[in-house]
């Protein structure tokens, strides 16, 4: 019978597990679970998405005159497992902090109080997501087929959940629930970029938006489209300086295809059109149109 030695794995696994702690400064005292768990938001996720669309993203077998009753219980279950979820992050920022178990609680129970409330006006800006993949997109055949195959969907859907968890103070759940529609469809949406109403992401795989973009509304991008930091502020002692505005600014009405790369703090005006596979590092003037043949004409500086 083979022989795997688990014992002599499973010690190694402890040292290196130690070691790591150590050096983190990281007690080996039991305290359980100290981070929020990807399955456990995996399943609160599917279920706000049950409660925000029931007759298409809920239950099979649910009906019209259940609605009300699915979606209050499946709303309960799902707030309450992210109040456990809230409370993990908290601890674990507020071992740093100081702060004691009540107020971790009462911060937590305000967080996601004001997330469920927040519900009705999420799902109304993603009817306008909806509608705009709809009518930008010549072969969907109606907004139920949007809402149920198109990635982009999907990566918003996850991303207005995530953005208004990241305004809460539950940064690490906001980037959690990101993730898990980035590995579903290759969009990467940092929850910390701001999204206007109306927003299209045709295709979508490879888009790229980072934490301090700012979109407005009835922006429609293609695919493979980033909007990235041109350069990374260090301090004076050579670390990252975090949270510095380093994204694009996308004005209303913007269309940008396929392959563009916007980096920096720069500004696309509104209803400006950014042709496919160009790279723009400064600002773009409203109504401008700009190609590979336009940027070619510019003179070299």
């Amino acid at each position: 019978m083979q022989s795997f030695d688990v014992d002599d794995i499973v010690r190694a696994l402890r040292d290196a597990r130690h070691e790591w702690r150590d050096s983190q400064k990281r007690s080996r005292e039991p305290v359980g679970r100290e981070f929020p768990s990807r399955e456990a938001l995996t399943e609160i996720v599917e279920a706000l998405k049950g409660a925000l669309f029931p007759m298409r993203l809920g239950p099979p077998d649910l009906r019209h005159e259940s609605e009300d009753f699915y979606v209050g219980h499946t709303l309960d279950a799902a707030l309450m497992g992210l109040v456990a979820q809230a409370r993990l992050e908290l601890r674990y920022v507020g071992r740093q902090q100081s702060l004691d178990e009540m107020a971790i609680d009462a911060q937590a129970s305000a967080a996601v109080k004001a997330f469920g409330a927040s519900l009705p006006q999420i799902r109304r800006l993603l009817d306008s997501d909806v509608l705009a993949a709809y009518q930008g997109d010549p072969a969907a055949r109606s907004v139920d087929e949007v809402l149920l195959c198109y990635p982009g969907v999907l990566a918003m859907i996850h991303h207005r959940l995530a953005h208004r968890l990241y305004g809460l103070g539950l940064p690490l759940l906001a980037r959690i629930v990101a993730e898990l529609a980035h590995g579903q469809t290759g969009i990467d949406i940092h929850p910390g970029a701001t999204i206007g109403a109306g927003f299209f992401m045709d295709h979508g795989t490879g888009v790229v938006i980072g934490e301090t973009a700012v979109i407005g509304e009835r922006v429609r991008l293609y695919q493979a489209v980033t909007l990235g930091a041109k350069r990374f502020p260090t301090d004076a002692e050579g670390h990252l300086q975090k949270g510095l505005p380093r994204h694009p600014v996308v004005e209303d009405d913007v269309v940008i295809y396929a392959g563009a790369t916007i980096l920096g703090r720069v500004t696309l005006g509104k209803g400006a059109t950014i042709g496919g596979n160009v790279w723009i590092t400064d600002d773009v003037p409203a109504g401008a149109s700009v190609t590979q043949a336009s940027l070619q004409k510019k003179p070299c500086t």
